[in-house]
This record gives structure tokens, C-alpha cells and sequence, in this order.
């Protein structure tokens, strides 16, 4: 399968399939003597894993990062580095009820015109699944990039259609929905309760901010540093629209609005989301994903047979309400990782 593969220098391919024995990721391109341990990646692979929260699946994985190569005492030694992640609470029976039904929402259909097979157990590669171990190699660039000052965050700012009103405050270490406003999250957890009541699913927004970036990164035509954060985004498979800095409220400002004045003590407002031209200005980069509702719902809904007839399906399972909030540190690795690859294309100019 191709297109398993991002990043240029600091490159990652990912493997596996939700149902299958692991797991995992190869990255490549990342230097040497980089403090690196299995607790750090184990850290981000904690906020992702499944088995909690109020809409979350009742599928528990332990997701215990293990570092296969690429680590000699405590550090990087500049080799690939390969991460396996175990799957073991798998239970595939529920998916056989539906082998020969294309799902709605789901990637079934497309996938069999493609490949002419899939794995209906959990979506295969097309499982969200995947995206642990995009969160492990999350892990090792935040291991690099932390070295450099550089620090990503993600929280929850729409669920549900419920909005926070205020992005000025910390996300509390016990929000369930990574979340900065406590009042908002409060309606969003309802919300939940009651669309999981209602057998259906939602969907949000996930802002995630990279601050210390420095300016320089990135190529002013095809390797944009905004349309790399973009596509890396969009390869998340409930993602279906990203915006930067101001994104689409931009199309309804004026110029002299648009425009952040400069000054000397830097830009006065960050409606380029600290990318200009394709390339860093040195402000924190400011990245939207619109997060679309998860696709395995009870609801009955019509759909077609492998055989070509029209039926009503619904999805049973231990499945997800909203992506959100574990969807949060797969965006974070994605920033992650695509600044830590631009990062490392600059070093190469300068």
C-alpha cells in the first residue's frame, strides 16, 4: 500500500491494522543524543487511548509503547527507530455481521473499489486505529522539538455545536474534553449524554497552537509550511476542513483588517496564523481541524450490499461518540511532526 509515508527528513510510515496482531511506526530522520525513553512516548499515547471518557469506546487497549530499535541508552543513535504497540483487546465478531454491507460514513465502499478486498474487521488500515501510532511518533518529535523550545498544544473550542467562549484559559489537567472553558464543556458533555441516548454521533473543532516555531520555516510554493500542517491534518481520517490563523472569517475581513501590523516588537495580531507566504513568521502557528461525527452509529440508515440490493444497516460495537477528544493528540503529533520535518529541511539551507 502506498501513501503510508509522511514527512520528507523527518519521515514516519506507519503499519498495521486495528485487528490485527500490532501496531506501529517506523521514523526515520531523527538526529542523534536525543533523550528518548518508551515513558515519553507512553505519555502521549496515554491521552489517546481508548477506554475512557464520557463518550468514549469501551474497547481497552493498554497501548504500551515499545521501542524495538533506534535507542541505545536512553538516547536516539540517528537510526530508524520502530515503535510497536500491541493490540489486545480486539473483538472482531460484531464486524462479521456486516462484512457484506458498505457502511455508511465509512470508507468500506471506496476501499473495496480500490483495492478489490478489504478488512471489515474495525475498517482495517482505514481504523482509527492507525492514528496510535502516528501519536507514538508524535512522541520522539516532541522529544526533538522540545530541545529546540518549541511546544504544541490541543483543545477541544467546538463539540456538538457548542462553542467555548473564551480561549484565555488554561485547559484544567481534569477536563475530559480537553477543553479551556469549564462552562462550555459542561454543555458539550451533555450533549453527549444525549446524542448517546439518541444512538447517534457528533462531531467539533480542535484548535492546535505551536508556540516557539522560529521564523524561516517552510518554501513559498508546493511545500507551504501551512499546506504541509494541512494535508497532515486532512490525513486524519475524520477530518474534512482545516483552517489557518483566521481561516474563513478571513474571506469576510477587509484587507486593513487582515493584515497584522508589525512592529518592533513583533506582529500585532496573528490573523496569518504565524505563516506568511508558506513560511514561519516567528509567531505561534494557529491550525483549526473541522472533526466530522463518527460514522459507526445505531441509527438505522439505508445503504447497499455487496450483492448491489438496498438495505437498512445500523453499527454495533464498542465505538467512539465524538473523535474528540482523542483526536487531540493525533492533531498534536501531526503539528509535531510536520514542523520537526520543516525544522530539519531549513538546517539543510542554512
Amino acid at each position: 500500500m502506498a501513501g503510508s509515508t509522511f514527512g520528507k527528513i523527518f519521515s514516519i510510515t506507519t503499519f498495521g491494522e486495528s485487528h490485527g496482531r500490532s501496531i506501529g511506526v517506523v521514523v526515520q530522520g531523527c538526529p542523534p543524543k536525543i533523550p528518548l525513553t518508551e515513558q515519553m512516548i507512553q505519555k502521549a499515547l496515554d491521552e489517546r487511548k481508548p477506554g475512557g471518557g464520557i463518550g468514549g469506546t469501551r474497547r481497552k487497549e493498554p497501548d504500551s509503547a515499545i521501542i524495538a530499535s533506534g535507542v541505545f541508552e536512553g538516547v536516539t543513535t540517528g537510526t530508524p527507530i520502530m515503535i510497536m504497540i500491541e493490540n489486545r483487546d480486539a473483538d472482531s465478531r460484531p464486524y462479521y455481521k456486516s462484512a457484506h454491507v458498505y457502511r455508511p460514513g465509512h470508507g468500506d465502499i471506496t476501499y473495496q473499489s480500490k483495492y478489490g478486498i478489504r478488512d471489515f474487521r474495525g475498517g482495517g488500515r482505514a481504523s482509527a486505529r492507525e492514528t496510535a501510532a502516528r501519536v507514538a511518533a508524535g512522541g520522539v518529535a516532541c522529544a526533538f522539538l522540545s530541545l529546540q523550545g518549541i511546544e504544541v498544544s490541543a483543545y477541544t473550542i467546538e463539540l456538538g455545536g457548542i462553542k467555548v467562549d473564551s480561549l484565555k484559559n488554561e485547559v484544567p489537567e481534569d477536563s475530559s474534553l480537553h477543553c479551556p472553558d469549564p462552562e462550555a464543556e459542561k454543555q458539550m458533555e451533555e450533549r453527549i449524554r444525549q446524542v448517546k441516548r439518541e444512538g447517534d454521533s457528533l462531531g467539533g473543532v480542535v484548535e492546535v497552537t505551536a508556540s516557539g516555531v522560529p521564523a524561516g520555516l517552510g518554501d513559498p510554493v508546493f511545500d507551504k509550511l501551512d499546506a504541509d500542517i494541512a494535508k497532515s491534518f486532512m490525513s486524519v481520517g475524520a477530518v474534512k476542513g482545516v483552517e489557518i490563523g483566521a481561516g474563513y472569517e478571513s474571506a469576510r475581513m477587509t484587507g486593513s483588517v487582515n493584515n497584522d501590523p508589525i512592529g518592533r516588537q513583533g506582529f500585532e495580531s496573528n490573523n496569518a496564523g504565524g505563516i506568511l507566504a508558506g513560511i514561519s513568521n516567528g509567531d505561534d502557528i494557529v491550525a483549526r481541524a473541522c472533526v466530522k461525527p463518527i460514522p459507526s452509529i445505531e441509527k438505522s440508515m439505508k445503504t447497499l450490499g455487496r450483492d448491489g440490493n438496498e438495505i437498512e444497516t445500523s453499527t454495533s460495537g464498542r465505538h467512539d461518540i465524538c473523535a474528540i477528544p482523542r483526536i487531540n493528540p493525533v492533531l498534536k503529533a501531526m503539528m509535531q511532526l510536520t514542523i520537526a520535518d520543516h525544522f530539519l529541511r531549513q538546517k539543510a539551507v542554512l
